[in-house]
């Protein structure tokens, strides 16, 4: 079963369908299902199918294709390639050699080819123009995690291969939506409150979800697979980054400072606290790991793109620097005893509000404003120091701005004295600093809703969770 994907798979059945040779470039985050929706909607049509091995080089890369070739019944003639000219030669034979009547040639993890000495991207080349792109029966589908790779040295090639990918698709994490189908059929029943807890930690990658299980709550499932001696995800924070960039500790220093402070860092502020060069170097850092989904980059409102600040928005990233690292062992059920602990408390309010952000869509659905022009930003006071701040700034081109406050709680929220205080002094704030004449509506996205009491009628919107698991 695939769950969502339905703008993914009505591209893939178009290009399938199509009356000339396609050639696709599918990217995504490491494990977010990328292969399973390849494989999935098209099951057994492959004509050939590779997949690329990890940090392996060219000798291994072509046993690795000459085994595939063999057992798929490529090679009429048991001849191993001993280069990438030659092996996709022999692709283009078993191409010739096939009755399908579309012809699907899917090569997995593309960049892991791309090896020193290779010369993999001209045997591509030479393959896709010379021959390929002459034919009316080929689907040639490329995938690969390292998304960077993808965009600069395939999607934006500038030599042979420039222009010559006729599809892209980038293949997004699960919304909260989709989640919840995933967790129906397995046949879990866990409430909006719980799986929200799970999202947290997991975002929305499908194979972390897979090994949800049934009859545990969030803080169970999140011990076992985080916590445990052999939980999935407990070596996951390594292995994840080098199995997308060279050099990954460059990357990793990089989501270390921006997991310490959680409204972000300019790039002057990236460069000081990573302790990398302030140069090229960093722009291609800071680019693959935003191309990849770990970090966003950001204009603050009624500021230029030089104030844009960057990020960490990779859910399991930013738990994995909270909890996890550096930590050789845990106690037994540290995370079930973790509930209610201040930390945990600080770090599930903040968790809550990159939830809200990666689900921007569903709650401008629930505002009512899904047809209006808009742009979402962050606003905080240059006035004093640790003053006000906005984290979600929703600036319509109907004439309203709404200035949005997430909280995280176990109950209704209940706004006090205090509290009102603090969003009465918001709202002056920004409105006598970015001297608006739009109308500012205080709106509040909590997990169970407002409590009503003397102050909450100074609320214009009231959203609960419920709004952010709609399609």
């Amino acid at each position: 079963m695939i769950i969502g994907r339905i703008k993914e798979i009505e591209l893939l059945n178009k290009n399938y369908k199509s009356s000339k040779s396609e050639f696709i470039a599918l990217y995504g985050r490491r494990r977010v299902g990328k292969t399973y929706l390849v494989r999935t909607l098209f099951k057994k049509e492959f004509t050939f199918q590779l997949t690329g091995l990890a940090q392996a080089g060219l000798q291994d890369q072509l046993i690795n294709f000459n085994m595939a070739a063999q057992e798929q019944g490529l090679l009429k003639k048991k001849k191993n390639a001993t280069n990438w000219m030659e092996a996709f030669q022999q692709i283009r034979e078993g191409i010739q050699r096939s009755n399908q009547k579309k012809k699907i040639i899917f090569i997995d993890e593309l960049p892991w080819f791309d090896t020193p000495q290779a010369s993999f991207i001209p045997a591509l080349e030479h393959f896709w123009n010379s021959w390929v792109s002459a034919r009316k029966d080929v689907l040639l589908i490329v995938c690969g995690s390292a998304a960077s790779w993808m965009i600069h040295k395939l999607i934006n090639n500038k030599g042979g291969l420039h222009n010559r990918v006729t599809q892209k698709i980038k293949i997004e994490p699960f919304t909260l939506s989709e989640c919840e189908q995933l967790l129906r059929y397995k046949k879990i029943n866990i409430d909006k409150y719980q799986t929200i807890q799970l999202y947290m930690v997991l975002g929305g990658i499908p194979f972390y979800w897979d090994a949800v299980q049934k009859g545990q709550s969030a803080a169970q499932t999140i011990d076992k697979l985080c916590f445990d001696a052999n939980g999935l995800l407990t070596s996951e924070f390594q292995n994840l980054y080098a199995s997308l960039f060279s050099k990954a500790e460059r990357h990793k220093a990089i989501v270390l400072a921006l997991s310490k402070k959680n409204k972000g860092l300019t790039r002057s502020e990236v460069s000081q606290s990573s302790k990398l060069a302030n140069g090229g170097g960093l722009t291609r850092l800071l680019d693959e790991l935003e191309e990849s989904g770990f970090i966003r980059k950001y204009t603050p409102f009624g500021k230029k793109s030089r104030n844009s600040l960057y990020q960490l928005s990779d859910f399991f990233t930013l738990f994995h620097l909270k909890f996890m690292e550096g930590q050789k062992s845990f106690a037994k059920n540290y995370w079930v005893k973790m509930i209610d602990h201040p930390t945990q408390r600080a770090w599930s309010g903040y968790a809550f509000e990159q939830v809200c952000l990666a689900h921007i869509l569903q709650i401008k659905q629930a505002l009512g404003i899904s047809g209006v022009e808009t742009q979402v930003s962050s606003w905080k006071t240059l006035l004093e120091k640790d003053g006000a701040q906005i984290d979600l700034v929703i600036d319509r081109r109907d004439g309203v701005i709404n200035l949005c406050e997430m909280k995280f709680s176990i109950n209704q929220f209940s706004i006090d004295k205090k509290y009102d205080s603090v969003l009465r002094n918001k709202t002056g704030a920004f409105k006598r600093e970015t001297k608006t004449r739009k109308a500012l509506f205080i709106t509040l996205i909590t997990t169970f809703g407002l409590q009503n009491n003397a102050y909450s009628g100074n609320i214009q919107n009231d959203l609960k969770m419920d709004v952010l698991f709609h399609p």
